[in-house]
């Protein structure tokens, strides 16, 4: 992870432009993306501007699940972007095929079809989200993650253990072994 946001760094230091593809989904990521890129969140400030043709994008942001329909079309514009070239994938849908997950149609996420660069949840993610997520790739913020503990939680009851079984007449009573 450490080389892709260094060639981040290097390649796209001062402009970033982005085709924007959905494969099918709900649209709800496509109007938070679409209200990323407008004069209120303002994207141009990190130099990211949205092209027509993925043959002038250096990033494709991506939306919906990965559809048998539209697997070969979206190939097909990855296929016709410049190198270096990032992949995102925006919003449930695009991370994991979404509540379509197991519908015919449906092939998984963004994954199954393109190498994906950098993964933006949420159904649908904020447009300050989506602009974070961007900043953070290009390397302009740095990463906020919470630290996570893990503790082995003790349970009320004891275990069950087999040996400690014992019968009295029809009735099959657990003996606790650490209280006796």
């Amino acid at each position: 992870m450490a080389a892709l946001e260094s060639l981040c760094r290097r390649c796209f230091k001062r402009s970033l432009w982005v085709y924007h593809a959905n494969s099918g989904g709900c649209n709800g990521c496509d109007i938070e993306v679409l209200d990323a890129l407008t004069p209120y969140y303002d994207a141009e400030r990190f130099g990211i501007k949205l092209v027509g043709s993925p043959r002038h994008a250096d990033v494709m942001l991506c939306q919906g699940p990965a559809l048998r329909s539209t697997a070969a079309a979206l190939r097909r514009a990855y296929d016709a972007m410049p190198a270096p070239k990032l992949v995102f994938a925006i919003g449930g849908c695009a991370g994991g095929g979404g509540m379509w997950c197991d519908a015919y149609p449906v092939l998984g996420g963004i994954e199954k079809v393109l190498p994906v660069s950098y993964w933006i949840p949420g159904c649908p993610p904020r447009p300050e989200a989506i602009l974070f997520g961007v900043a953070v790739a290009l390397g302009l913020v740095e990463k906020k993650m919470s630290p996570v503990r893990v503790a082995q939680l003790r349970f009320p009851i004891p275990r069950y253990h087999p040996e400690s079984l014992r019968t009295e007449g029809d009735l099959v009573v657990y003996a606790n072994p650490e209280r006796t």
